[in-house]
């Protein structure tokens, strides 16, 4: 008997060896992994390797991972110049998915379904994602697009590239453990959309540029954005009570409270606290923490709801000097190396997803009238 779950809430729709959100008990895992033994244990590209073989590499196996991820820097040059003649004022994820759409267009084997061939389209792919963002970035500034570099991680790359000079060892650990907290959430918005096209067979390309698509929406990825607004509308920490209760009253949603699956705290949350903690301390602004912990401590005590990874995730990245409209593509970023590994699960077994829907419209049998008369 066919069931109907808006939103397909507690659907199960296929099996993943990849990750595993525990919304009840506030657990995340990636292969088995708890995300707290990964945060600041391992880097990002570990995780990818990870979430491409299910298993932690060894250095040997890292290191020619690291060098693959670097031999893919250097962008098509009509990419590049996609990116300098882009309108200044558009979004830069909605640059990011039309670059990522564009990638396809140069990639002659990217109907070649063979894991060989989309293990290496899902390397390329981590790697140059970045560079598209922060080249789109430079260009809409009118600055020079700096060099790719292949002696820097991904992390230290990307800061490299938007700021034009190499990282402190601090702010690329901050990103690293930024990214390794946003690679893989089971099957989110996005993940689910991109495994929806992948199971059609269209090429990877397609199905990230729809998981990008997915992602900017304002109830999933755009969220970071949305909290910093909110903190630069709210100003100042004496200010909070009066902003949350009159938002409470209008009943608007206050971003980054709050999660579809996570019924107790965000296991991500605690990670990005700390590091926002840490950033606010040492840059001198504490205003920002300040609000967010007090917004925090009054979410929970008036309506039962805790922060979640988008909260703190936004003061971490304003603290590292990021640009707010960079932080859903920081998210595209990390996320592509969950994307990839889920389109490439997908095609190791792959069934046409086509769900069914229960039609609640007009009475069966309806006569077309004449024009005329309608």
């Amino acid at each position: 008997m066919a069931v109907v779950s808006k939103g397909l809430e507690g659907i199960i729709a296929a099996e993943t060896r990849l990750g595993e959100v525990k919304g009840a008990e506030g657990r995340l895992y990636y292969c088995g992994f708890d995300i707290d033994e990964l945060a600041g244990k391992v880097s990002y590209e570990e995780v990818v390797f990870l979430l491409f073989h299910q298993r932690l590499p060894n250095r040997a196996e890292l290191d020619d991972l690291n060098t693959a991820l670097r031999a893919e820097r250097e962008l098509p040059e009509g990419v590049i110049a996609f990116l300098k003649s882009a309108p200044k004022k558009a979004r830069p994820i909605d640059v990011m998915r039309t670059a990522i759409s564009m990638l396809g267009c140069y990639d002659t084997n990217r109907h070649d379904l063979t894991m060989s061939e989309q293990l290496a389209t899902a390397i390329k792919l981590v790697s140059q994602i970045g560079i598209i963002a922060a080249y789109f970035h430079r260009s809409r500034q009118g600055l020079e697009l700096p060099p790719v570099r292949k002696d820097l991680s991904e992390a230290a790359h990307f800061l490299y590239l938007i700021n034009g000079e190499v990282p402190s060892a601090e702010a690329e650990k901050t990103l690293d453990v930024a990214y390794v907290l946003h690679a893989e959430h089971g099957f989110n918005a996005s993940t689910f959309t991109a495994r929806v096209v992948a199971s059609t067979l269209s090429d990877m390309y397609s199905a990230i540029s729809a998981a990008i698509g997915a992602l900017k929406g304002p109830l999933h990825g755009g969220a970071n954005e949305g909290v910093i607004h909110m903190l630069e509308e709210i100003g100042s920490p004496d200010a909070v009570d009066a902003w949350v209760a009159d938002a409470l009253a209008q009943k608007k949603k206050i971003m980054g409270i709050g999660h579809r699956v996570y019924k107790v705290l965000d296991p991500r949350a605690p990670h990005l606290k700390a590091m926002a903690i840490k950033l606010s301390n040492e840059l001198g602004e504490a205003k920002w923490i300040q609000m967010s912990e007090r917004i925090a401590t009054i979410m929970k005590e008036q309506k039962g709801l805790n922060a979640n990874v988008d909260f703190y995730s936004a003061t971490v990245y304003y603290s590292l000097g990021i640009p707010t409209d960079l932080f859903t593509p920081i998210f595209a970023i990390s996320r592509m190396s969950g994307w990839t590994a889920h389109v490439l699960e997908q095609w190791s077994e792959n069934r046409l997803f086509r769900p069914l829907s229960e039609y609640v419209g007009k009475p069966f049998g309806q006569k077309v009238l004449p024009i005329d008369e309608r």
